[in-house]
C-alpha cells in the first residue's frame, strides 16, 4: 500500500468514507482514525498497529450532538466535565450505544469519548460527518507520535493516508476518566490534570493502578511508549553518569552533559512532556542505547509525565 500524505482534511475524509484509516493530528498525539461504525475499517487499525484486540479504542467526536450516537447515557458528573473541558485533551468513559461495534470497545459495554480541540482534527471530523475511533498512530509499544514524520516512520505502507500538521502541543495522550461508577476515576493521567478535574468535581480520584483486568482505557495493560533504547529514571541528575552511547532529558542538567551523546534540557514540566516522545525517537535514530530521564514531582502534568516515563522504563 502506498501511503498518501496530505494537508487537506477533505481529501483525508474521502479515505475514511471509503473504509480506509487515516492518521491525523490532535492536541495530544497523532491519532489513527476509522469510521466508528465500519467494523472492517476498525480492523485495519488493529492490523496496521499490531494492536491487541482487547485494547479498547477512543471515539472522537466533532461536536456534542454526536454524543448520542456513541453513548447510551451521560451521567451528571460527565456533563460537568464535558462543560468544563470539551473540546480538549480529556476522554470520558461512558456507557456505549448499542450501535457501536464490539470491536471498537474490546467487547466492553463502555466507550471512551473525547472531543479534540485541534483545528485540523476538528476539520477532519466535520468533513467525515461521523465519529472516528482513533488510538495513537504508531506501532503498538512504540513512543506515541507527536509529528507526522514519526507516523510515517512507523506506518508508511501500512495505512492509506497521513493528514499532516505541526508537532502536537501537549505531547502526551489525553486524560481518561471513568464516569460509570459512584465517583469519577482517572484511568490514565494525561493533558488534563487531577487538580483541574477536582476543581470541577472534587470527588475525582485515581483508579487503582494494580487493576488491569478488562481495562476500560488504552494505556492500562500493555507495554507502551518504549524506544528501542533502555530507559532509566534519574532521581539525582547531578550524579547521572552515562555508560556508552546515552541520552539525557530533563529540566536540570546532568553533572557531565558532555558525556552524553544527546542532551535535551526543558524549561518546565510542560515542555518536558511536549518533548519526551520525540526525544525518544530521535535517540533511536542516533542509535543511542540508553536514555536517562529526570524524575519530576507528580503534581499537575508531572503525574502523566512520570507515568509515561515509568512505562517506557518498564517499571
Amino acid at each position: 500500500m502506498k501511503t498518501k500524505t496530505t494537508q487537506s482534511p477533505t481529501l483525508a475524509a474521502r479515505y475514511i468514507a471509503n473504509g480506509e484509516i487515516v492518521a491525523f493530528p490532535t492536541e495530544t498525539v497523532y491519532g489513527l482514525g476509522a469510521n466508528i461504525f465500519n467494523e472492517d475499517a476498525i480492523r485495519k487499525i488493529f492490523e496496521a498497529k499490531g494492536r491487541p484486540a482487547d485494547n479498547p479504542l477512543i471515539a472522537h467526536i466533532a461536536d456534542l450532538s454526536q454524543l448520542k450516537s456513541v453513548t447510551s447515557e451521560i451521567p451528571p458528573v460527565a456533563e460537568q466535565l464535558i462543560e468544563a473541558f470539551f473540546p480538549g485533551p480529556l476522554t470520558l468513559v461512558l456507557p456505549k450505544h448499542k450501535t457501536v461495534p464490539a470491536i471498537a470497545t474490546a467487547g466492553l459495554n463502555t466507550i471512551g469519548v473525547r472531543m479534540p480541540g485541534h483545528p485540523i482534527a476538528q476539520q477532519l471530523l466535520r468533513a467525515c460527518g461521523v465519529p472516528l475511533v482513533a488510538p495513537s498512530a504508531n506501532l503498538s509499544g512504540r513512543p506515541s507520535p507527536t509529528t507526522w514524520q514519526a507516523v510515517r516512520d512507523d506506518l508508511s505502507g501500512r495505512i492509506a493516508c497521513i493528514l499532516k500538521g505541526d508537532q502536537t502541543k501537549v505531547g502526551l495522550e489525553s486524560t481518561v476518566v471513568d464516569c460509570t461508577g459512584d465517583r469519577p476515576k482517572i484511568l490514565r493521567a494525561g493533558g488534563i490534570t487531577l487538580e483541574q478535574l477536582r476543581a470541577v468535581v472534587p470527588e475525582t480520584e485515581l483508579a487503582d493502578s494494580e487493576d488491569s483486568s478488562a481495562p476500560k482505557s488504552p494505556g492500562m495493560k500493555y507495554r507502551h511508549y518504549s524506544p528501542r533504547a533502555q530507559v532509566f529514571i534519574s532521581n539525582f541528575p547531578q550524579f547521572t553518569m552515562p555508560g556508552g552511547e546515552a541520552g539525557y532529558i530533563g529540566i536540570d542538567p546532568p553533572a557531565r552533559p558532555d558525556a552524553f551523546q544527546k542532551v535535551l534540557l526543558c524549561k518546565d514540566i510542560a515542555e518536558y512532556a511536549h518533548s519526551l516522545f520525540q526525544f525518544f525517537r530521535e535517540c533511536d535514530d542516533l542509535g543511542i542505547k540508553t536514555i536517562y530521564c529526570q524524575a519530576v514531582s507528580e503534581g499537575g502534568l508531572g503525574l502523566a509525565l512520570m507515568d509515561r516515563i515509568r512505562r517506557a522504563a518498564h517499571e
